[in-house]
């Protein structure tokens, strides 16, 4: 495709989105025969389904899906990269970049550990077949927020002028990095969504009207950590993902709405003009409790319906998958209570490891 040259005419807009909902539904009742041991190696004596019962009250997580033992995580990437193709009618030929943020990998049901050549972006380049060179292949380790991210670097890209087109993906195949005596496996989800993102020139604001992104590591760079399974008799040496949560969540709660104000402010507008909140899914009460808190910043006490689309019920939290598979399913009208409206005002805000905190603000053209 030629390139745009810099102008600030250009819009960066969304033209085609996909996913990948993996076939195998885990319930929580599926946990009822798991050995689960605390951080410091004992033994939970709470009863599993109590424990369960409580982790669905907590999260809202009811169920989850994972891959089946065939598929890694670029297998996923391609799948919903295909469907986003297919959505937006392009030529693939024509894709500048191709950005997959991942954290883990391809990790391979016989072999739980992680590869990282090539490139999983190569991969679902090669799985797509493209052949044009300039096609330029990357990978995005940044937490949770990985997929905001790639989209906010493609913003970049796009008004610089460097690119005309741009596909960026998220997919992730957390079960396989879940430690099976570990409660908090039961938040962990695999998944993968997908957008391609056009410059386009017009005279009226729409796309990407703002973006900001920040890191904290200065007490929280570790909160999500790679370590050993929880049960000190775990015979293999797997590492698996560990997460303090309250340490978390409380960080979260404190800095994601500002974050969010921070890019509404930016984009002049008002939370009143915002239609939509499309945030990471990680679990059901940190997302009522930040956005409880986004709305007590502009002086609104009550929480307006269905101001904010959830999958978490029923896809878990499949890092940094959520956000693209959300907005997937929002934008085909595959989610009940919440209508894709073009000139709407969407949010979308993401936190993950690092600690990475990002929001942006899109307008529906």
């Amino acid at each position: 495709m030629e390139q745009l040259k810099s102008n600030h005419n250009i819009s960066s807009v969304i033209i085609g989105s996909g996913s990948y909902i993996p076939t195998r539904r885990i319930t929580n009742q599926d946990f009822i025969n798991s050995a689960f041991f605390d951080e410091t190696g004992k033994r939970l004596t709470k009863p599993n389904a109590e424990v369960i019962k409580k982790f669905g009250e907590i999260t809202g997580i009811q169920e989850r899906r994972y891959v089946s033992e065939d598929l890694v995580a670029s297998d996923i990437a391609y799948l919903a990269a295909k469907d986003a193709i297919e959505t937006s009618g392009i030529n693939k030929e024509t894709l500048d970049y191709i950005i997959v943020a991942h954290n883990f990998g391809d990790i391979k049901e016989e072999n739980r550990r992680s590869e990282f050549v090539p490139a999983l972006a190569s991969r679902v380049k090669h799985h797509l077949n493209i052949k044009n060179s300039n096609t330029i292949c990357y990978d995005l380790p940044f937490g949770c927020a990985g997929w905001l991210q790639a989209f906010i670097q493609s913003d970049f890209y796009l008004k610089s002028g460097s690119a005309g087109r741009i596909l960026v993906i998220g997919a992730e195949t957390l079960s396989r990095i879940s430690d099976p005596h570990d409660r908090d496996s039961m938040i962990y989800a695999d998944g993968a969504g997908a957008v391609i993102v056009e410059g386009k020139k017009g005279s009226k604001p729409a796309g990407i009207l703002s973006h900001c992104s920040h890191t904290y590591t200065t007490d929280h760079a570790y909160a999500l950590r790679m370590g050993k399974s929880n049960n000190p008799g775990y015979s293999l040496d797997n590492l698996f993902l560990k997460m303090q949560g309250r340490s978390l969540y409380e960080h979260a709660l404190k800095k994601v709405p500002k974050v969010i104000k921070e890019s509404i402010d930016k984009a002049g507008l008002s939370l009143s003009q915002i239609h939509k909140v499309l945030i990471h899914q990680a679990n059901l009460k940190m997302i009522e409790a930040i956005l409880r808190r986004l709305f007590e910043e502009y002086g609104i006490k009550k929480i307006p319906d269905h101001v904010f689309p959830l999958t978490i019920g029923w896809l878990g939290n499949s890092s940094v998958a959520t956000l693209p598979t959300l907005y997937d399913l929002f934008s085909k009208d595959k989610l009940q209570d919440h209508k894709f409206e073009h000139g709407s005002n969407l949010v979308f805000a993401s936190v993950g490891a690092g600690v990475n905190i990002n929001s942006m603000v899109y307008r529906v053209p």
